[in-house]
């Protein structure tokens, strides 16, 4: 059985009542990959906005396998610690991460940031030797548009981020950068300038998707009939 394991901030962890990425993604592979796999991880809630916190079990789709590795507000800076016991616990085999953007915002700036991408691959690993991550780049959000400091950190970030994945790259515990949607719109992709809407959910998961089936021969390309339009 192959094991993935969703990794990432606000934009995959959810809110009550969302399908998230996540779900867009198992719906995909239900369909294409050819072999049992599961999704894991250490938690399985939603963030609540009534309450704050991370205490929803309010799934669109009650069928939904719930587990991840995501919370709101948290980045590569909190994740680096936990993905170690994450990894052994749950046995993951594959690592689909979306992370930074709360780095950058809040926590650390691009080059502490891409110290903090080196700790997790290394974290990971020493807990599952032969572990896979394919890694989303930062996705500028609505502040990106108008905080041109912010925005170069971001356009950083990513730079420093596939240079760090080709440092680390090997071939038993290959590194994959995802190539980010190209045709991803704030304004038409999110809810709120930040948070993926139905379309963002579809090609957030067509991006992993196609980049794992390139590289990897993991399942098919993301569906055309689940790909949304421009």
């Amino acid at each position: 059985m192959l094991r993935f394991m969703p990794v990432g901030d606000s934009m995959t962890i959810g809110s009550a009542g969302e399908h998230t990425w996540r779900y867009r993604m198992w719906q995909h592979l239900r369909e294409t990959y050819g072999g049992p796999f599961a999704l894991v991880g250490p938690r399985e809630t939603l963030h609540d906005k009534a309450t704050d916190a991370p205490t929803s079990y309010e799934y669109a789709d009650p069928d939904f396998p719930r587990a991840h590795l995501a919370g709101w507000g948290e980045g590569w800076v909190h994740m680096a610690p936990l993905i170690g016991e994450a990894v052994r616990t749950h046995r993951a085999d594959v690592l689909l991460v979306s992370l930074g953007l709360i780095d950058l915002g809040f926590y650390t700036n691009a080059e502490q940031t891409a110290e903090n991408v080196r700790a997790f691959v290394e974290e990971a690993r020493s807990a599952r030797a032969r572990v896979r991550m394919a890694v989303l780049p930062v996705i500028p959000n609505v502040r990106a548009t108008a905080d041109e400091p912010f925005a170069a950190q971001v356009t950083l970030f990513n730079e420093l981020l596939a240079k760090t994945l080709a440092d680390l790259d090997e071939p038993r515990s290959p590194l994959l950068l995802v190539s980010p949607p190209p045709s991803y719109d704030i304004h038409h992709d999110t809810y709120d300038g930040t948070h993926p809407n139905a379309s963002g959910e579809h090609k957030i998961a067509a991006a992993f998707a196609d980049a794992m089936h390139q590289a990897w021969d993991i399942g098919d390309p993301y569906a055309e009939q689940r790909r949304p339009g421009p």
